[in-house]
């Protein structure tokens, strides 16, 4: 019996032990173990570049906004001031600079000239790059100079959708603003800035703006190709160095005697140096959080005529950025064949072609050239020394203070003949049956 007994003591225990494992084991199978979470985890992604995303473009129901960077060099002082003019529309952004090869008078009266306009000091949309920058045209001092205005831009300019870059040569063909004729005046500082907050919101045509109002923000107008042809001769394999990366005083570019071979961690690209680029893609230049923009940008400091390749290169090898391109500059420039390093100088014999050509801009003018005035009065309506009429601008006199602009309503604006040229062109670039195969080719 007291056998019997002892087995009974431990039986009961070992009974019960099997019973507990037995409940444990089935919860066990029934839930996720610590092991297989640790498996899910491992599937995540642990590359950062995974988790950064293009930043979004603005719905395409608002209405557009430029940023652009003219820039100029010694003498340009009052081709930049005209262009700057002809080129204005409140609702735009503005970075203007003068290099350093500029006199320090030259550059003073650029700073003078934007703080004593009352338009650029009420709505505060002009800045002047005050420690400049000394370029090189055929250098990596020119992108440089590029990215340093987007910089700016981006930090202070508030919301715009594309980038221009243009220099005091450039002249536009088309206006920013139409105006129509229907007038509400508005008087003093306080009316334009409440009339200029209205433009953002209300805002329903124009040349320039309404043009680019339907067209896609992620676009990019950038000429390109990856047939470089002589350029991997004469600008690809041999080595230049820039001056202007170290030095105070401009000087040549000078070559390096010995060459080097073609990149195969990237494809070359080239084309015009003059582009129109979308927002995301200027952030993507600065951040670049796959660290190709730097990169390109470090081997483009060797490279002859970088301007013709760092943007279109990066662009072209960006997966997220190569189907996002069009193949145009948005400009008529007029080159000899083969092109020259520099276009011609357009006269009044060239108007037509000019005109003919659909483009937004046209280059190179000399500094009153009279073409200049032709095509303010026939195609920008500009009077001499003056703003382009506008919703927000009637015209008057160009020295009356702020306080005499007249304002107009500009709940429904109607395009004017120059919105009707740039959406041929527009029209012609995307709706080409092989728009979507010409991508970065």
């Amino acid at each position: 019996m007291e056998l019997t007994i002892k087995k009974t003591k431990w039986m009961v225990p070992l009974a019960f032990a099997l019973l507990i494992s037995f409940f444990l084991i089935i919860f066990t199978l029934s839930t996720k173990t610590p092991f297989q979470k640790s498996s899910i985890k491992a599937k995540v992604p642990i590359f950062v570049e995974s988790k950064l995303h293009i930043p979004s473009t603005r719905p395409i129901s608002t209405i557009p906004k430029l940023a652009y960077l003219i820039s100029g060099s010694s003498g340009d002082g009052e081709s930049l001031k005209r262009t700057l003019k002809a080129l204005y529309h409140p609702l735009n952004q503005y970075v203007v600079h003068l290099d350093l090869e500029a006199p320090a008078d030259e550059r003073l009266e650029l700073v003078n000239f934007v703080k004593r306009e009352p338009l650029f000091v009420e709505v505060g949309n002009v800045r002047v790059v005050v420690r400049s920058n000394l370029v090189t045209y055929r250098g990596p001092t020119m992108v440089s100079n590029t990215l340093h205005a987007a910089a700016i831009l981006l930090k202070e300019g508030g919301e715009w959708d594309w980038f221009i870059n243009l220099s005091a040569s450039d002249y536009p063909l088309v206006t920013q603003d139409v105006v129509r004729s229907d007038l509400v005046t508005y008087r003093g500082p306080t009316m334009v800035s409440n009339a200029l907050h209205a433009a953002g919101i209300l805002l329903k045509g124009g040349d320039l703006l309404h043009t680019f109002s339907t067209v896609p923000r992620e676009l990019n107008f950038i000429e390109h190709t990856s047939d470089i042809g002589w350029k991997e001769y004469h600008r690809a394999r041999p080595v230049i160095i820039d001056s202007g990366l170290y030095s105070l005083n401009k000087s040549d570019l000078f070559w390096i005697p010995q060459k080097r071979s073609m990149p195969t961690a990237f494809k070359l690209f080239t084309g015009s140096a003059w582009t129109m680029l979308s927002r995301p893609f200027m952030e993507y230049l600065l951040w670049g959080w796959d660290n190709l923009p730097r990169i390109v940008l470090m081997y483009y400091a060797n490279f002859l005529s970088t301007p013709e390749g760092y943007f279109h290169t990066v662009i072209c090898n960006a997966e997220e950025f190569r189907n996002t391109t069009v193949n145009h500059d948005l400009h008529f420039i007029s080159w000899d064949s083969p092109p020259k390093q520099h276009p011609h100088v357009l006269t009044l014999k060239d108007y037509k072609n000019m005109v003919d050509s659909n483009a937004s801009f046209a280059r190179k003018f000399r500094r009153n050239e009279p073409v200049l005035d032709k095509i303010d009065s026939e195609l920008l309506g500009r009077k001499v020394d003056g703003f382009v009429p506008g919703s927000w601008f009637d015209g008057g006199d160009a020295n009356s203070t702020i306080s005499q602009y007249i304002l107009r309503n500009i709940t429904s604006l109607r395009p004017g003949p120059g919105a009707q040229r740039m959406k041929s062109l527009i029209s012609s670039l995307l709706s080409d049956k092989d728009f979507g195969s010409k991508h970065c080719i």
